[in-house]
């Protein structure tokens, strides 16, 4: 019997693990990127852009995050990161309703147009294509994505 994952605001003595979290399923999602030469962009990104602009909600289980994601005033979602090993669990649904009630009205983001995966969650969740950009980190190209809260 799996234990039970709940939902809470995140705390700085989340960092180390959120960050682990972040590189371990990234590199799941792009076995061929060595993510772990950019934990300390990820860190700095975390610390100086993250943490202070945006509402990070974490997943827990056991007292170990399993997911978190991280909502701007502006309802930009930057970050929705699930363990690999909780993909397609309800955690993700979860943390989308989390920042559906933080930013009620709409929430934009970017998703890798090589995510298909990701885009098919987005679009169960209500998300519609709002045009193509991209990603200035990495030079992907990325799909703009939006859901419309009074559109529900």
């Amino acid at each position: 019997m799996n234990a039970r994952v709940q939902l809470r605001p995140y705390r700085s003595d989340d960092e180390d693990a959120t960050i682990t979290l972040w590189q371990r399923t990234w590199q799941q999602a792009y076995p061929s990127i060595d993510f772990a030469a950019r934990v300390a962009w990820w860190r700095a990104r975390w610390r100086d852009e993250l943490v202070p602009n945006a509402a990070i909600i974490v997943a827990e289980q056991e007292g170990v995050p399993v997911g978190f994601v991280t909502i701007d005033a502006s309802g930009y979602l930057d970050q929705l990161v699930v363990a690999p090993d909780h993909w397609g669990s309800e955690i993700a649904d979860r943390l989308v309703d989390e920042a559906k009630r933080a930013s009620p009205d709409r929430i934009t983001l970017l998703v890798n147009t090589d995510n298909s995966r990701a885009i098919r969650f987005y679009e169960r969740n209500g998300f519609s294509h709002a045009g193509q950009d991209v990603n200035p980190a990495s030079g992907r190209p990325v799909l703009k994505m939006e859901w419309n809260g009074s559109a529900e």
